[in-house]
């Protein structure tokens, strides 16, 4: 489908909610099992990947007359790593211990399809700006959903919400919550309730 004639507020009502890439595309899972145990952790992977979106979108968008149709491929995955070893450079200088609690899942953002998806599908079709703006709201998007589990992960997990003790000495700590087969159930259960709220709206 051609995008060009999306404006920016329909482009951020799509990423944001209507095709969000997390529970609507389907797309980044593995993240959303792994990092979404500490919200500290979360915001840095999820602000990292709407960095590289956003910037790999305005990059591939300005280059697409100039990157030949044999090598598109290859020559976004370039652009993509080029941003990705920005961002851990930068982790690993101003914020060691979240750089090695992130693991190799920041080197992973490379193969991250939401932004594969969003370099192929939107900006090699769309102006520079508006490929930017794109790129923001797929990561804001995929970020919301992100935050979401990571909050109630640490909440029920730890009882603390970014290193704060929220609940007090009596809580039990639900030892599933650290665990990443929580973060697949909790991701089950946002799909099936924003589905459930589209086909309501769709069907009044």
């Amino acid at each position: 489908m051609n995008q060009m004639t999306d404006s920016p507020r329909t482009i951020l009502k799509k990423n944001l909610w209507t095709d969000n890439p997390i529970f609507v595309q389907i797309l980044g899972i593995c993240s959303t099992l792994a990092v979404t145990n500490k919200l500290a952790n979360t915001l840095i992977m999820t602000a990292a990947v709407i960095f590289v979106t956003g910037l790999s979108n305005i990059t591939v968008s300005a280059l697409k007359g100039l990157i030949p149709r044999k090598v598109r491929m290859i020559a976004q995955t370039i652009i993509i790593a080029f941003y990705v070893i920005i961002v851990d450079i930068v982790l690993r200088a101003y914020l060691p211990d979240i750089s090695k609690a992130l693991g190799p899942y920041v080197g992973l953002i490379i193969t991250n399809c939401i932004i594969m998806g969003r370099a192929e599908a939107f900006a090699q079709a769309n102006p520079p700006m508006l490929s930017l703006w794109d790129g923001l709201t797929s990561g804001a998007g995929y970020m919301g959903v992100l935050v979401i589990i990571a909050v109630v992960r640490e909440l029920l997990g730890s009882g603390s919400l970014l290193g704060f003790q929220v609940f007090g000495p009596n809580f039990t700590n639900w030892t599933i919550m650290v665990m990443p087969p929580s973060a697949f159930f909790l991701l089950g259960a946002l799909i099936w309730g924003a589905k459930t709220i589209m086909i309501k709206k769709e069907a009044a």
